[in-house]
């Protein structure tokens, strides 16, 4: 019969395997956070900026302007 000397207590990677579940649960918790974050898209996924006739054509869709308002800001824009 083998007898374990240890008192029932089993740990891994030479007694500090509670340190690595600890750092994988950080990370963990540090993925989700950056994730919420960035809105669930990641550094190289960025949506590039809108540009100000990107804006303004979205208000001319959208009813907020007319097309005479339109042309008028489009022409101060691109001056």
């Amino acid at each position: 019969m083998m007898h374990d000397y240890s008192g029932g207590m089993h740990y891994g990677y030479f007694g500090i395997g509670w340190l690595f579940q600890i750092v994988i649960l950080i990370l963990f918790f540090v993925v989700i956070w950056w994730m919420i974050k960035s809105n669930g898209r990641f550094g190289f996924m960025t949506k590039e900026s809108e540009t100000a006739i990107d804006i303004l054509k979205k208000r001319l869709a959208k009813g907020e302007i007319d097309t005479k308002e339109y042309e008028r800001l489009r022409a101060e824009i691109e001056k």
